[in-house]
């Protein structure tokens, strides 16, 4: 059944501009000017989601923070003092990269089946239908920031600073981010209209993509080292969430290389030595490349969605 606080977000923002039918032939750049034109549908959306998942509750919105702090109240115990693993401040190194991950995951599994899942607004309602993926995209950036308020308070309670020369490029890398959360959101949504299974495969791949990106081990333990060669090492950073989550564990964990809590005194190599104008290079480059890649999922949802009233 379709949510009627969706519908009412739809028409609430459609009734602030002329409703346009929607193409697939319609070109990238009218697409383009059609999403700017929906920023405040977009908003509605963004709003409306996060209502939906918390109606009835208490606390509301603070659960968003609470949660991801009990998460790494546990983490803490569990890894700093049951089953010690001699990374020093581990839980700073695990929740960097943790809530980069959270993002994307949470942006990529919530779209992937929106479209079918608001088949009746699809059906109904003429509105550009990227909007509903980067919704979900939205709400999941609503709660990274809650994350990472939590990761900071975390940072004051552990007297660790970040590294202040790294701070600068966080906007970069939060926004290469962004794209390349929205571009597999919009992609894997399109897809899913066709293909339903889709979005039981996208669990599984999220379960894969998230152990091949360094967020729970040092990057000593990371295949970019244990393959060795430099090409595989390249290889091995084709995938973007790598640098993403290295890029936010160097600002706020610091360390490159650490000495073990468990008294063998040995050093580890928690992250890549780059220096910060080697993490600007890369991170701005990266952010060219998924620019480049949004605005080919556009072109790819464009091509797929003509056929969306009929296959819903």
């Amino acid at each position: 059944m379709e949510d009627p606080t969706s519908a009412e977000a739809v028409h609430e923002g459609l009734s602030h501009a002329p409703v346009r039918v929607m193409s697939a032939r319609v070109k990238l750049g009218a697409r383009l000017v059609n999403l700017r034109s929906r920023r405040e549908l977009l908003r509605n959306l963004v709003v409306s989601d996060i209502r939906i998942k918390y109606k009835g509750s208490a606390l509301g919105l603070l659960w968003s923070m609470l949660n991801p702090a009990f998460t790494l109240g546990i983490y803490f115990l569990v890894f700093s003092v049951v089953l010690k693993n001699g990374y020093p401040n581990y839980v700073i190194f695990l929740f960097s990269g943790l809530i980069v991950w959270n993002m994307f995951q949470n942006s990529v599994f919530s779209a992937t089946g929106v479209i079918v899942d608001r088949a009746g607004l699809v059906k109904k309602v003429s509105f550009p239908r990227e909007i509903l993926p980067l919704a979900s995209v939205g709400s999941a950036v609503i709660y990274f920031l809650i994350q990472l308020v939590v990761l900071i308070i975390f940072l004051l309670i552990f007297h660790h600073a970040p590294e202040w020369n790294m701070l600068e490029i966080l906007p970069i890398t939060f926004a290469s981010l962004y794209l390349f959360a929205a571009s597999v959101s919009i992609v894997m949504a399109a897809f899913t209209v066709y293909m339903r299974d889709m979005k039981h495969l996208m669990e599984v791949l999220l379960q894969l993509w998230f152990w091949t990106s360094p967020v729970v081990y040092s990057y000593s333990n990371s295949l970019a080292v244990q393959l060795g060669t430099h090409h595989l090492k390249w290889f091995y950073f084709m995938n973007p969430m790598a640098l993403i989550v290295l890029t936010f564990q160097r600002t706020f964990y610091v360390n490159t290389l650490v000495h073990s809590t468990l008294g063998s005194h040995q050093l580890i190599h928690m992250l890549p030595s780059w220096a910060p104008s080697s993490f600007l290079y890369l991170n701005t480059a990266m952010l060219v490349v998924m620019i480049g890649l949004f605005l080919l999922a556009l072109i790819i949802f464009g091509r797929l969605e003509g056929n969306f009233e009929s296959e819903l």
